[in-house]
């Protein structure tokens, strides 16, 4: 195994270990804050610092992954959440929202430090050029750290309830430092570090194509949670008289299944043609096609509940159909913004743009819950496809991306 591909694989375990955590302890926080007697809201207030947090981070972490390095930031990611992690073993008249609140911003910085870290980190792996390559290196982390998030909602859950809160943050911490300690030793120091040290004016990004894919991805991703954070789960709660158990486990197996679709992207892009006539790496086309057939499905559930069709028939079949189409608008951003990106500058690159992802998941979550309040199901669905739309206007001027060029030239 040449060193490259060892290091790979050495940042997409450490990356699956934190991922498992993420999911998990989201599941401990919205399940024991609820046994507690913790209103919706308050339970939802938790995570406000999380996605406020997540978006500074992203601006902040690229510029001092240039600095310092990626594996110390994914390191300090690491850190950080077991410290989060520690937090919310303290007895139960210590857990304020406050305190919880605070314990969730650092479960926030870290989740997106880590992410950052490992994505930037692959870029710097793979190098100038070797673009299909970079395409299933990044769709692979991508889908598998969904997958992952979706099983650690159920570890999560499994954990409470065979060893309780407190027991099952403690094997989660202890599981992360061990991995923490592991990929330390294990990674090479200075990874992405720029050779000169970069200004903090620039993380803001004077590449068109990537300001471009930003602006898109803060739509594609309030396309999403504008319908699924919170008027979905209310609406197969409170109208169509679903469990929370069954709630939970349709929502984890979307998130896992839109985890499998993401890793095969690479593969389903191809399917039925034949290799000559295969580009072997999206583009801008690609890009502005699948946020074209995305619109038509929350455009069409919409419609289709607007004419009385059975609603739980629907959502299910359209949430599969939204799903695939989102998976491959996903994994296809995810490897636009590293072949955009110049090799010594990718980790601000990254931050810059997964700053712009945090935002449109903080703006569809807050809408998630204005607009289900105020129009219902079919009102989340109208925006989630107004918002797809959006992305593919933006998409317009995305570039194509040429495998014999650097990817600061392709730029």
């Amino acid at each position: 195994m040449d060193t490259n591909t060892r290091n790979y694989l050495t940042v997409t375990a450490g990356y699956w270990a934190f991922t498992v955590t993420d999911g998990a302890i989201r599941m401990l926080v919205v399940l024991y804050f609820h046994l507690l007697g913790y209103s919706p809201f308050e339970v939802a207030m938790l995570f406000l610092f999380y996605e406020v947090f997540g978006i500074v981070t992203n601006l902040v972490g690229g510029w001092l992954g240039a600095r310092i390095g990626l594996n110390l930031t994914m390191h300090i990611g690491m850190g950080l959440q077991v410290v989060a992690l520690s937090m919310l073993t303290v007895p139960d008249a210590w857990l304020t929202v406050a305190y919880v609140m605070l314990a969730q911003a650092l479960s926030g910085i870290a989740k997106d430090l880590n992410k950052m870290s490992a994505k930037a980190t692959v870029k710097t792996l793979v190098g100038a050029g070797g673009e299909s390559r970079l395409f299933k290196y990044v769709a692979v982390l991508t889908g598998s750290k969904n997958a992952l998030k979706g099983a650690g909602f159920f570890i999560g859950a499994a954990l409470l309830e065979l060893i309780g809160f407190r027991g099952a943050l403690a094997v989660l911490a202890g599981m992360l430092a061990v991995v923490l300690i592991v990929t330390a030793i294990l990674l090479p120091s200075g990874v992405g570090r720029m050779a000169s040290k970069p200004k903090f004016t620039q993380v803001f990004s004077n590449t068109p194509a990537i300001n471009w894919l930003s602006a898109a991805r803060f739509f594609l991703f309030g396309a999403r949670d504008v319908w699924f954070v919170v008027g979905l789960p209310v609406f197969l709660y409170s109208v169509l008289g679903w469990s929370f158990t069954q709630v939970g486990t349709f929502m984890a197996a979307w998130v896992i299944g839109y985890g499998m679709v993401q890793a095969a992207a690479p593969r389903l892009l191809h399917l039925g043609r034949s290799d000559n006539a295969v580009r072997r790496h999206p583009g801008g086309r690609t890009a502005r096609r699948w946020a074209l057939l995305l619109a038509i499905v929350p455009a069409g559930i919409a419609f289709a509940l607007h004419q009385g069709w059975p609603p739980g028939e629907v959502l299910i079949v359209g949430l599969i159909l939204f799903g695939v189409l989102f998976a491959i608008n996903s994994a296809v951003h995810s490897y636009l913004i590293l072949a955009y990106s110049d090799v010594e500058k990718v980790s601000m690159s990254v931050g810059f743009y997964y700053m712009a992802n945090a935002g449109g998941r903080l703006a569809g979550t807050v809408l998630s819950g204005l607009v289900y309040q105020t129009q219902g199901i079919e009102g989340c669905l109208w925006w989630s496809a107004g918002f797809v739309l959006a992305a593919f206007l933006l998409s317009l001027r995305l570039p194509e991306v040429s495998e014999p060029k650097s990817a600061a030239a392709a730029a």
